[in-house]
């Protein structure tokens, strides 16, 4: 019975899990980052294996103002395991996320961990048959394709108007200058636009002098 348990419970490498295998001599190989082959576990309840890499994403994730950059590493710590109807894949995944603030857009950057709880059913399996397609990840020619999953985890992981610090004041409305750097007690004097016309005015009079004493001297 235990021999049977350690034979069920595997600790699968990258070469028997992994995003490149190709199905037959006239497959391509698949390099998605996020794509996992999963044939070695077989449709045997109970069987397990784990997922320990670091892949490089080929896009953005993440929300518009933040998020881990194409072209970055992504860490998975993944636990693949056999139940009655598919795959279900538990763990984590790490990134560094780069972005700027909404407030002052200076940058920023940090690191978002999400956690993942997927079920992946099987081809045929009763939740496969009855769940609609948008409702339920499936299992496609032995391969589960986790960048959806993480593609939504992340998104709300991250928030959707980060800040460099939780008292950012932002950016002065009429300079643009970031207010942390602007002197003590930066301001501007603004005149009420349906006054603009007689500001202008007199500031016409100021520079040429008073009329009247004009007048009088002619």
């Amino acid at each position: 019975m235990i021999r049977d348990r350690q034979r069920m419970v595997q600790i699968v490498s990258d070469h028997a899990v992994t995003s490149e295998t190709s199905h037959g001599p006239d497959s391509a190989p698949r390099r998605d980052p996020f794509v996992l082959d999963v044939r070695s576990l077989g449709r045997r309840p109970g069987t397990m294996s784990e997922v320990h890499r670091t892949v490089t994403t080929t896009d953005k994730l993440g929300v518009e103002m933040i998020g881990i950059a194409a072209g970055s590493e992504v860490d998975l710590d993944l636990r693949l395991e056999s139940v009655s109807e598919g795959i279900l894949v538990t763990g984590t995944v790490c990134g560094e996320t780069t972005g700027q603030c909404s407030r002052c857009l200076e940058p920023i950057d940090g690191t978002v961990t999400v956690f993942l709880t997927e079920l992946f059913a099987y081809p045929d399996s009763v939740t496969e048959q009855t769940t609609e397609e948008d409702d339920v990840h499936r299992i496609v020619d032995d391969r589960i394709d986790l960048e959806q999953s993480i593609i939504d985890a992340v998104a709300l992981e991250l928030p959707m108007s980060p800040l460099c610090s939780e008292d950012c004041e932002g950016l002065c409305q009429v300079c643009g200058i970031r207010l942390a750097v602007a002197e003590p007690g930066h301001a501007h004097e603004l005149i009420d636009p349906r006054w603009a016309g007689l500001a202008d005015k007199f500031s016409e009079i100021s520079e040429d002098g008073n009329p009247d004493d004009q007048d009088r001297r002619d």
